[in-house]
């Protein structure tokens, strides 16, 4: 299901938070899986380079699914991943990837500017159009084009550079790709999902859980 240029161009419409999951927190408990997944394939790149953050050697490997739409992608990025990240990526336990899983042409566009990013800063892009995701995903005015146009000046963006972003139909499909090999290969069908150590997990995890979570395979 390839992007159209008007869908990206045209009036944005979007549903923030549909086909988004939220599990309730149970501290120290170590969530369960929904089902296994063949890790070795999930590990295989798509047809773009990967968004990764650690060790690729490091013993625990994780592999996000996230719609920008979502807002509780958008709490996991803003509220988990940073002490994720200082516990366990940045100490060599954990080697995080991240993957583009669109619901809808504003999710679709906004992962399409993370990969134009000025200086390949694709996380940095993706982290501040969450932490600003209501400002951009539901603007009052209800123009989304015009709001995300707005985010990605603050990124280093002309308009010039978001327009030939957007019309780009070979990185439009190739965003889509990954979705759509997500849902077709591992079960893929709401955001966030991860990937870890063969099993796929929905939904949106706290410090405790996904903590408890990584300590059990360390």
């Amino acid at each position: 299901m390839t992007s159209t240029r008007r869908a990206l161009l045209g009036g944005f419409a979007v549903g923030v938070g549909a086909s988004c999951l939220s599990v309730p927190a149970f501290a120290a408990e170590i969530p369960k899986p929904d089902h296994d997944v063949d890790m070795a394939e999930v590990m295989k790149p798509g047809p773009l380079p990967e968004m990764a953050m650690g060790d690729e050697k490091a013993p625990v490997k994780i592999v996000e699914y996230m719609s920008m739409t979502c807002p509780h992608c958008a709490h996991f990025e803003t509220t988990t991943l940073p002490e994720i990240k200082t516990k366990y990526i940045d100490t060599g336990k954990v080697y995080f990837i991240t993957r583009e899983f669109p619901f809808d042409p504003a999710a679709t566009a906004a992962f399409m500017l993370a990969r134009c990013a000025p200086n390949n800063e694709a996380l940095a892009f993706i982290s501040m159009m969450f932490k600003q995701q209501r400002a951009w995903a539901a603007p009052a005015d209800g123009d989304v084009k015009g709001a995300m146009l707005q985010q990605s000046k603050i990124a280093g963006f002309t308009q010039e550079s978001f327009n030939a972003c957007l019309t780009n139909q070979e990185l439009a499909g190739q965003v889509t790709a990954i979705r759509d090999r997500a849902a077709k290969e591992f079960g893929v069908n709401a955001t966030p999902t991860f990937m870890i150590d063969g099993k796929a997990y929905a939904g949106d995890m706290s410090v405790d859980e996904m903590s408890a979570l990584i300590d059990s395979l360390l």
